[in-house]
């Protein structure tokens, strides 16, 4: 069974001046619905055997995740509070240790609350893909193809195939515009 950890940290920097502070993206409806990026996060899971989820965010944002989870029937939910952010590995560290309190060898689906999936159908069966290479002791990551060149992101080489996936053969991090 999945236990899924949605990284909900931030402090809403870059859409300003929608997001702000107090306010970040992951807690805005910004793709045309009613709800949250978050909320939208964890109702894209729905049809998918899991537990209850794992959310990591700001101290100051612990109201305004409690009120979300809630409001879309996720409030037996754990809410981890980062009195500072300080990267993904540690946040997920932590849950990771959360989730060994509920089970032994938890499998985690570590998930960004500020990403936009259309297709919840794909999405699923990468997952259950995911699922069966973590299960042969894989650490899986999601890749998209790209679509034109960024600077602002880095890039997996994937490599071999293994299963319905590719092993990594190189990252790539946040390379200059030619390369």
């Amino acid at each position: 069974m999945l236990t899924p950890v949605i990284m909900a940290g931030g402090f809403g920097t870059r859409l300003w001046p929608l997001s702000r502070h107090m306010l970040p993206k992951q807690f805005l409806a910004l793709s045309g619905g009613e709800r949250s990026m978050l909320q939208e996060t964890l109702q894209r899971l729905d049809g998918l055997e899991r537990s209850s989820s794992i959310v990591v965010c700001n101290d100051e944002h612990r109201f305004l995740v409690a009120d979300q989870l809630h409001a879309i029937d996720e409030a037996d939910g754990t809410i981890v509070l980062e009195p500072t952010g300080r990267n993904t590995a540690p946040a997920i560290a932590v849950a990771s240790m959360l989730a060994l309190k509920d089970d032994d060898d938890p499998l985690l689906l570590v998930l960004a609350a500020d990403h936009i999936i259309t297709d919840q159908l794909s999405f699923h069966t990468a997952i259950r893909q995911a699922e069966q290479l973590a299960m042969e002791e894989y650490l899986v990551t999601f890749g998209i193809v790209p679509t034109a060149p960024e600077t602002g992101y880095g890039y997996i080489h994937r490599g071999e195939e293994i299963g319905d996936g590719f092993k990594v053969a190189q990252f790539v991090e946040k390379p200059e515009l030619e390369t």
